[in-house]
């Protein structure tokens, strides 16, 4: 039998899966890594520690399959997307910490960039909006505040990437990022899938110092060594694009979201690039060498999961997320409590990095169980915000909504999905699907899969919820969480 290998390295933790030719997952091995945070707003990772993991998760793995590493066909990589890394392709040696995604040291970068480029003409050429989130402005803060990283770049001795780029680059010594995670850096144009060049004369970042572009699919872009054998690096796609593509969400008009550290929507817009109006971003969804890309609208929430991992850690007000659930579940609502988890701003729809959290409609009412509850729904709420802006953006009327990602375990938050956005929720059999999707890709590059309709037959649905709530309710509870939004504004700088 032959088997395909994806990285997954998330925000939080590195995992390895191994796949079947089936599509099933053999065996696996994850470990968590450290979140740094050096001053309010700011987060970090450490790449030598997540290149470590992502070594130790591999071998791990492998060992807990038991396959023989020959059958090892390939591997593929998914990544948390945005996330930047500087580091000396000479010697490989890294020139600062990773910049997480969810990173709010640049806000005051992107807000001088309004005054060199149009939000229109940015959205035009990339797709996207002003916003910390990319890319771009992390590496001119790099640029600007970090004295190695000058000096190497003034030497040409310094690339900007992704981190399946650093990963990459460990493995088989090339410095290449996928259309997907590329499409993410605001710098690339959205059409021609090129860096673009006004946007790198204007944010004066060298185009000597970022990746090659290449495609997600169907090209193999090096050889790892992989327990003594090398193994064929051939799959790359960004976390989000990775779970639309192990969701089987290969038309035109379908939709899926992830629930993880954060909470993620995309529908595929086919080969049609299709600008948002409504606070959502274009996207590339996936490229294969040889073919069109195809695009996807994209709502993006920062705090999903992590909230709950907030409320364990922070609060102490739970043990952990089963216990959050059963607290949840022993109330009939949220007893009026409403939170809004703008920890690091508002993220789509509203981009508003003046925003911060709160908690709303507290009265002597109210105990541990309704707060729970309150977190879960928080979740749900920020999705139905983006689920409407899709359909007002796409003209795609969502008729259901795949979902993937460690919150779907949660039965109460995803009861209350369904009854928020008044349509079946569907959870596949395989959840893992932000590494299916990579592993899928990685089989298409060496044949283990023909093509994207062979993959269709390997989603299958394991657990559908659909809405009970009446219209009046959930008009009423719309209305009130709109309030607290409201209440979140403009309580940072807007260029802090």
């Amino acid at each position: 039998m032959n088997y395909i290998g994806a990285i997954d390295q998330g925000t939080t933790s590195t995992r390895f899966i191994i796949f079947n030719d089936r599509g099933e997952a053999i065996g696996s091995h994850q470990i968590e890594h450290k979140q740094y945070y050096p001053q309010p707003g700011y987060v970090e990772h450490d790449p030598d520690e997540i290149w470590k993991n992502t070594q130790t998760v591999i071998k791990q793995a492998i060992k807990k399959s038991g396959i023989n590493i020959k059958d090892l066909k390939a591997i593929g990589i998914t990544n948390q997307r945005e996330t930047i890394i500087p580091f000396d392709p000479t010697t490989g040696e890294v020139l600062y910490n990773a910049i997480v995604w969810q990173d709010l040291r640049a806000s005051s970068i992107v807000s001088s960039f309004k005054s060199l480029i149009s939000a229109d003409e940015l959205k035009e050429r990339t797709g996207l909006l002003f916003s910390p989130y990319f890319s771009a402005s992390k590496i001119v803060w790099l640029i600007n505040n970090v004295p190695l990283v000058k000096e190497r770049l003034d030497m040409n001795r310094c690339v900007f990437g992704t981190i399946d780029t650093f990963l990459a680059f460990k493995l088989t010594g090339k410095i290449i990022t996928d259309a997907t995670n590329a499409s993410r850096y605001m710098l690339m144009n959205i059409k021609t899938l090129e860096w673009d060049e006004k946007l790198l004369d204007l944010f004066k970042i060298p185009r000597s110092a970022l990746p090659t572009i290449v495609p997600s699919m169907k090209e193999i872009y090096g050889y790892a060594n992989i327990l003594g054998t090398k193994v064929p690096l051939c799959g790359i796609l960004g976390d989000q694009q990775a779970a639309l593509f192990g969701q089987a969400c290969f038309s035109e008009g379908e939709a899926k979201c992830t629930y993880g550290t954060g909470c993620f929507m995309l529908v595929n817009t086919g080969d049609k690039l299709c600008y948002s109006s409504k606070g959502l971003v274009s996207t590339v969804a996936y490229l294969a060498k040889g073919e069109k890309p195809a695009y996807a609208l994209e709502g993006s929430i920062a705090i999903a999961g992590s909230l709950v991992q907030w409320v364990r850690d922070n609060l102490k007000m739970v043990q952990n997320a089963k216990e959050l659930d059963e607290l949840a579940s022993s109330v009939s609502d949220c007893g009026g409590v409403y939170i809004v988890p703008a920890f690091s701003g508002l993220f789509a729809p509203h981009w508003r990095s003046d925003a911060r959290g709160v908690i709303a409609g507290l009265t002597g009412y109210v105990n541990r169980a309704h707060i729970c509850r309150a977190v879960l729904e928080a979740t749900a709420f920020q999705a139905n915000d983006i689920f409407e802006a899709m359909e007002l953006d796409s003209g795609i009327n969502l008729k259901t909504l795949k979902v993937d990602g460690g919150l779907t375990n949660s039965n109460p938050l995803m009861e209350f999905q369904s009854d928020i956005l008044s349509i079946p929720v569907i959870r596949p059999r395989i959840t893992e699907t932000t590494a299916l999707g990579a592993a899928f890709a990685a089989g298409l590059s060496v044949d283990i899969w023909q093509n994207r309709e062979n993959l269709s037959k390997y989603w299958k649905e394991q657990l559908r919820w659909t809405p009970s709530m009446d219209e009046k309710t959930r008009q009423n509870k719309i209305i009130f969480w709109r309030k607290a939004v409201s209440r979140t504004l403009n309580w940072a700088s807007k260029e802090e």
